[in-house]
Order: C-alpha cells, then sequence, then structure tokens
C-alpha cells in the first residue's frame, strides 16, 4: 500500500494499524467490538481501514487513543492506494458488509412475531439506523428494508391514526404563528419547517392558551390550530397536512417525534441533544423569541446534516 504524502489532497482511505500491551486481552474484545460497530474492514495483516472523512477520523483517533492509555501503540494513517486492492475493490468489500448486515435485517423483518411488539418494531429500527450510518456506498439493500420497515410501522398503527384533511398552503403565507411560552424541540423545529417551507415570511408570537393573538395561527397549542394528532407530535402534523416530502424533513420528524414524545417509535436519539440544549437555554433566562431563533438555528444545523 502507499500512504498518502501532504500534496496529496483528500486520499481515500484511512488506516489504523494497533498493537497491544501483552495484557491486553480486555481492550482487545473492546476495540475489536468498536471497530465492527463502526464498520472498518480489516484487509489481512495491513490493519483497518474506513473511508477517509471526519467523523470516521474521529473514531480512529479515539480508538488509537484508548490502545495508547493502555501501554500499546497505535496509528492513523491516510492511504492514498493500495497496491494489491483497488479503489473499486474496496468500495465492494465495504458493499458486501453492508448488504450482508441489511440481508440479515430483512430476515428478522420477515418473521411475523416482529410486527407484533412495538419494542421490537424500534428495536429494529434503531439496529437499520446503526447499520444506515456505516453504509459508506449506498448499497440498494437499503431502500427495500427501509420500504419493510415503514409497511410494518404502518401496518400496526394505521387503525389508530385520525384522518388527516387537506389545506391551501396560500391561506398560511404572510401570517403570525402563535405558540406557548419556552418553546421546546417540537415547537422550535415546528417553527423552522414553517419559515422554511410553509410560509416563508412568517412571523412567531408567544401567547398563553387564553391569550392568541386575533388571526393568529396557533400551532402546538393545547386547543385548535396544528398541534398533536392522535399519535403524530406538532412537526408530523405540519409535515402531513402541508404534503412536505423533501426526504431529510422526513427523516427529521422520526427524529422529533422520538425527542418529544419520548415512545422510540423510531429509535432516533438526535433529537433528545436538541431538547437538552433547549433546556440549557432557557435555564439562562433566554426570551421566548431569543430561544426560537437559536432553536431554528439547530435545526437548520440538522437539516443540512442529513444525508
Amino acid at each position: 500500500m502507499s500512504v498518502t504524502k501532504q500534496n496529496q489532497p483528500n486520499p481515500p482511505w484511512l488506516l489504523l494499524v494497533f498493537t497491544l500491551a501483552r495484557k491486553g486481552a480486555s481492550l482487545r474484545v473492546t476495540v475489536w467490538r468498536k471497530l465492527q460497530r463502526h464498520g472498518a474492514l480489516s484487509l489481512g495483516n495491513s490493519g483497518y481501514f474506513l473511508p477517509n472523512n471526519e467523523e470516521n477520523r474521529e473514531r480512529f483517533e479515539w480508538l488509537a487513543t484508548a490502545v495508547r492509555t493502555e501501554g500499546g501503540d497505535a496509528s492513523v494513517l491516510e492511504v492514498q492506494s493500495i497496491d494489491n486492492c483497488s479503489f473499486e475493490q474496496m468500495k465492494q468489500q465495504f458493499s458486501d458488509a453492508r448488504a450482508e448486515d441489511y440481508r440479515k435485517l430483512l430476515k428478522e423483518l420477515q418473521n411475523p412475531a416482529s410486527a407484533s411488539h412495538s419494542a421490537r418494531i424500534t428495536r429494529l429500527r434503531q439496529r437499520f439506523q446503526d447499520i444506515v450510518s456505516i453504509d459508506f456506498f449506498g448499497s440498494p439493500l437499503r431502500e427495500q428494508v427501509e420500504r419493510a420497515l415503514n409497511a410494518m410501522q404502518t401496518s400496526r398503527t394505521k387503525s389508530a391514526a385520525p384522518e388527516i384533511g387537506k389545506v391551501s398552503p396560500a391561506e398560511y403565507r404572510n401570517r403570525i404563528w402563535v405558540t406557548r411560552p419556552r418553546p421546546g424541540v417540537d415547537r422550535v423545529t415546528s417553527a423552522w419547517m414553517i419559515s422554511k417551507f410553509i410560509d416563508h415570511k412568517a412571523k412567531f408570537a408567544f401567547a398563553p392558551e387564553d391569550k392568541k393573538p386575533p388571526k393568529a395561527v396557533p400551532f402546538d397549542m393545547y386547543e385548535g390550530g396544528f398541534g398533536h394528532r392522535g399519535e403524530d407530535c406538532t412537526f408530523e402534523t405540519l409535515l402531513k397536512l402541508f404534503h412536505i416530502r423533501d426526504k431529510k424533513v422526513l427523516i427529521m420528524a422520526e427524529v422529533v417525534h422520538d425527542a418529544d414524545l419520548l415512545d422510540e417509535k423510531f429509535g432516533r436519539k438526535e433529537g433528545f441533544g436538541i431538547d437538552e440544549v433547549m433546556k440549557g437555554w432557557a435555564r439562562e433566562g433566554l426570551s421566548d423569541q431569543e430561544l426560537l431563533k437559536r432553536g431554528m438555528q439547530l435545526a437548520e444545523g440538522l437539516y443540512k446534516s442529513l444525508r
């Protein structure tokens, strides 16, 4: 293999090589498990490979630090090419590994018992998200598994889901949107979606239930307007009523649902971080408008981070 020189931009691979101290059996198991979780590929005795990006570099650097802390040696290298394995061959090996993961998950999804237990559906969806996070080259099986998961979820909740009608988007432009004070994850992300996809000139106000401004559009209020419906949080209600089809927003809906309703329906954990940050800012005494502004910035960051 050849290790990159400084004048070679963007080498495609990262390589972790390490040796453990003699009494490193426990650490060996820990490192091996993390390498499996990170989707690292072992290539003979050369070490472990991952595609070169910031997230994978951080993963390898933390593992290298753990090895060194326990008296071992470890290095993280950027690799431009491998003499006995082309880029396409390496890519195929990563793709084959993820395809095997997806096939195992599909096999579990085909078990009729899976559809009858909410906890099991949640566990399978979490496993799916774990595989997606290391599916570096987009296995074609990903969409097949996602459709199977969605079909299972839909079949289980269809009878409980209320009918949602249509709205006229034109009636909700250049409006004032009102919600309860001290916004949390559902309200700030809903405001972000309103501003980005529904009403580009939206203005936002805060009021208790009995003091809503006249002609304002309520959202995430306990009575009236756009709020929770059936098993949906406000973000999901808005998404469905206004027929927003952006794929990244659909993912955000799962994130917000789990953080707001705490039912682990989708096995998503990203939203809990946003919610905790919002709580921290609220404790600092920030105004409602400042909380909303910062929360919408967090929502935009989450949107841009999604693949």
